[in-house]
């Protein structure tokens, strides 16, 4: 039945690994070339935070485009934007241009990724989502890894590497547009605001928002980071690479341990962890390459896994149908933290502090740490941990049924204004 189901939705599996391999190059070709271009460190920041606004925009309001033209042509036309911003990129060097056009990328690929999940929810069942997932998420990650050894062979300051970005994002569209499918139900689920959250699983919130930080500090600016203590460009590429392949080593093994302990105990270790190796990295320099890549994949199998660690703890404490709402809440304050995190630390590196980047990551890692702990003496562990499929999923994704919330919500609002409107109308002829 797996195998069929695996077979089923090879064309989507495969597109979505291209899409993998073109995220990985461009936030790292990007930064790169911001440098070279001398943008200086809080201007490259401000733009690379611009995904992650786009990201978070792209899930408010894709949501409801999505539903109104179908799943296949909205990929097509999505895939298009992606590639169209790119190449815009390569021919007008520009902040401000770059700002708007990495916007563009960030609701894109979160349109993308809204998309390519309904798909694989519709083909999985309860017995087999679990394992669907955790191939989709080992493809998102090997693509990842995939886009910067590839990033490693071409030149940053050429045409040539923002081309290729966007012709792998083409080569996506075939598999999906040419494959059959059927598609995605919708379903209905209760909101969660996210007020009601902070109160009843605070520290699923907090690690949201410090590791979506984290994570934008580092896709953001840690190439420019690597290029400062004296990393050469395929360095850069290795060091970008061995994080994410730290990850997806590491997500599978620790979300399946997270299922048998408390899962604060999980998290308070990673993050103690992670916050150990962010230490170390921030004394070390391009004399001691290996040592870099051991550090950095080891922090990778740490940090990389503490969102979902977060999510699942979250769900563990929620109704059912609380669970997809509440997702959307925490990818919402996730997004914050993105938004957030790459302009903060590009803005210390501005002014000189450029041993400051592992050093302030380690402060928020440890952070984490310790409020996890705190929270374990503050609740008793839940009294069945149960497995969300969200568990082993990476930072920045959403589902069908997170679909449908947003959705409704957004139709919600707009049915409370214009019964608003109408209200007011009688008074204002009277």
């Amino acid at each position: 039945m797996l195998k069929q189901q695996l077979r089923a939705i090879s064309s989507l599996l495969t597109s979505i690994t291209l899409i993998g391999i073109c995220t990985g190059m461009t936030s790292t070709l990007l930064s790169l070339r911001a440098t070279i271009e001398n943008f200086g460190t809080l201007t490259t920041g401000i733009i690379m935070s611009a995904y992650f606004i786009g990201f978070l925009f792209g899930t408010s309001r894709a949501p409801k485009d999505i539903r109104r033209v179908g799943y296949i042509r909205a990929f097509g036309g999505l895939a298009a934007l992606a590639a169209a911003s790119i190449l815009i990129q390569a021919i007008w060097v520009d902040p401000i241009v770059w700002f708007v056009m990495r916007f563009l990328t960030g609701f894109a690929i979160s349109a993308i990724f809204v998309i390519v999940e309904s798909w694989l929810n519709t083909m999985a069942d309860n017995k087999n989502r679990g394992t669907l997932l955790s191939v989709y998420l080992v493809l998102i990650y090997g693509g990842l890894v995939a886009g910067q050894l590839i990033l490693g062979i071409t030149d940053p300051a050429g045409f040539v590497a923002f081309a290729l970005v966007a012709l792998l994002i083409n080569f996506a569209l075939i598999p999906i547009l040419i494959s059959v499918t059927v598609e995605p139900t919708t379903h209905e689920s209760r909101k969660v605001p996210i007020r009601s959250l902070l109160q009843l699983v605070p520290l699923g919130m907090v690690n949201a928002f410090i590791m979506q930080a984290c994570y934008a500090m580092f896709y953001g600016i840690g190439p420019m980071y690597a290029t400062y203590i004296g990393l050469s460009v395929a360095q850069v590429s290795y060091f970008m690479a061995a994080f994410i392949l730290g990850g997806m080593l590491a997500q599978a093994p620790i979300g399946l341990l997270s299922d048998r302990i408390d899962r604060r105990i999980m998290m308070a270790g990673c993050a103690g962890t992670a916050a150990i190796m962010a230490f170390i990295l921030s004394q070390l320099d391009a004399s001691g390459a290996w040592l870099i890549y051991v550090c950095v994949t080891l922090f990778g199998a740490c940090a990389l896994p503490l969102y979902s660690l977060g999510m699942a703890h979250t769900n563990d404490y929620l109704e059912k149908d609380q669970m997809v709402g509440a997702t959307g809440a925490i990818i919402k304050v996730g997004g914050i933290g993105s938004i957030i995190g790459a302009p903060a630390v590009a803005a210390l590196m501005q002014f000189g502090a450029v041993n400051y980047f592992f050093l302030l990551i380690m402060v928020m890692t440890s952070f984490v740490c310790a409020y996890s702990l705190y929270r374990i003496t503050k609740r008793p562990k839940a009294g069945d941990q149960s497995h969300s499929a969200y568990a082993m999923l990476g930072p920045t994704q959403t589902s069908d049924e997170l679909l449908t919330t947003l959705a409704d919500e957004q139709a919600h609002i707009i049915e409370e204004e214009e019964a608003e409107a109408e209200s007011q109308q009688p008074n204002a002829s009277a």
